[in-house]
């Protein structure tokens, strides 16, 4: 008698959804994956997750659905379980997303570390946060630079980002910014790729991230995961850095799965104590020290600095930040704002009104943004709009501060102001002690190599 599979939906974003599939239901045949459901990034539904990556038990890939037919393919298909794969949510996100499922009489499901976390033949240190925008990514550049100090060779493996064609985002590698060319990187991926780049290390990122870490191991010493969102790691990490972020304060408990991160940190990065609101930095605090005492915490702050700041002085100026830290990261303000304020801009100039498309799309999603301009670019069509957008504004400067340089990705008239930050330790502990410890502990010596014999993504623990 042929076994009867247990019918499944994977709630999902192009990222986590895949890795979970990959991991524990790919090659599984008490399961059928019948569909993935799409939210919070534009465009990635109406695709296929295609056959080279489904494996032998989906020789006709997999479909991915809006969430919005989420109930609808429940009834139709009898669907017995969903589960659900993307980050940085409210805990009362999940439960109504629990409940919509449940109601419709599946179970709803969440799969833990030990199910998904690839163990390494390296050493890995992950660097994570409890919601976007916290300052992962500079962070995980410090990290790495104290790494490449001790003569060890650092492979970055950054959180999945695979919005176009995926059966070309299956194990990518970049070395150089030619390299995200090739690839044709939305602005999202090249944000993330290029701070590393600059400083000489290689990035791997993609689907499959048992033939990511496998292709990873064979040309590092050490293992730096850079994740995304405030997303768990992919690889079990032997050292767990976790970014806090006081202006929002209290989020380290009630975002999933960024409290998750809370409780597991070794330690902690409490950032941006140079902008903070004291009190708020003291109720973080007060959370270590009840939730996860053990954790070492390192105080930080993120200074920004910009190109000309004469410019500023007076002028009517256009800011642009980082889009996913104000989208699903709920911020309504970065860098800019802050060297906008700084150096005595005479107004922020509202885009709103001039938004084009896509982007005003964006901004009936996400109101609370305001008077910025988030950087939204996951594909061709919202480069152009965020390209028109900033045409349209009438204003005597743009402030940009993102982390990608968008003057080489769009094409910008008025003048431009370019601001930057960087992770700067606060005393004592700082990444470079604990990382030497870290080191010094587990007797690691550098050019110790080792490699799995199979590059699959099946899960090994």
């Amino acid at each position: 008698m042929e076994r009867v599979r247990t019918k499944i939906v994977i709630m999902g974003a192009a990222g986590r959804d895949f890795h979970n599939f990959n991991v524990v239901f790919r090659e599984d045949p008490a399961y059928e994956v019948l569909a993935f459901t799409a939210a919070q990034i534009p465009n990635i539904e109406g695709r296929r997750y295609p056959p080279e990556l489904a494996g032998r038990l989906y020789p006709e890939g997999i479909p991915i659905y809006a969430e919005a037919e989420l109930e609808s393919f429940i009834e139709a298909h009898r669907i017995e379980q969903v589960v659900f794969s993307y980050s940085d949510v409210s805990h009362e996100h999940v439960m109504h997303a629990a409940s919509r499922v449940i109601a419709k009489g599946a179970d709803f499901k969440l799969l833990g570390g030990r199910a998904t976390m690839l163990p390494s033949a390296k050493p890995v240190v992950s660097v994570c946060a409890v919601r976007t925008g916290c300052g992962k990514s500079p962070a995980a550049r410090k990290i790495a630079g104290v790494l490449r100090l001790q003569g060890l060779r650092v492979a970055v493996v950054r959180h999945p980002m695979p919005y176009g064609d995926l059966s070309k985002q299956i194990a990518q590698r970049f070395a150089a910014f030619e390299d995200m060319r090739a690839a044709q990187c939305t602005i999202e991926e090249m944000e993330e790729y290029e701070p590393h780049l600059s400083k000489g290390d290689v990035v791997y990122a993609g689907v499959d991230y048992g033939k990511i870490l496998w292709m990873a191991e064979a040309e590092a010493d050490i293992i730096l995961w850079d994740g995304g969102n405030n997303d768990l790691p992919f690889f079990v990490p032997d050292l767990e850095v976790v970014l806090l972020d006081p202006h929002r304060a209290g989020d380290e408990l009630t975002y999933f799965p960024g409290e998750v991160n809370f409780l597991r940190a070794d330690v902690f990065i409490l950032n941006k104590l140079d902008t903070a609101d004291p009190e708020k930095v003291t109720r973080v605090r007060r959370n270590i020290q009840r939730f996860n005492p053990k954790a070492r915490v390192i105080d930080a702050a993120m200074p920004v600095s910009v190109d000309d700041p004469a410019k500023i002085q007076g002028k009517r100026v256009l800011v642009i930040e980082d889009g996913p830290t104000l989208t699903h990261g709920g911020m309504s303000f970065g860098a800019g704002v802050m060297a906008a304020r700084k150096y005595g801009a005479g107004e922020l100039v509202d885009p709103r009104p001039f938004a084009a498309g896509s982007i005003r799309e964006t901004f009936e999603a996400y109101p609370h943004i305001g008077t910025l301009l988030p950087a939204i670019g996951y594909g061709e069509r919202q480069i152009r709009d965020l390209e028109e957008t900033v045409r349209r504004v009438p204003c005597d400067l743009v402030v940009i501060a993102t982390p990608v340089d968008l003057r080489r990705i769009v094409n910008v008239s008025q003048p431009i102001c370019r601001v930057t930050y960087e992770l700067q330790e606060l005393g004592k502990p700082d990444l470079e002690e604990i990382v030497r410890g870290f080191l010094a502990a587990r007797g690691f010596a550098p050019g110790s190599r080792s490699r799995r014999s199979e590059p699959d993504g099946t899960r090994r623990l």
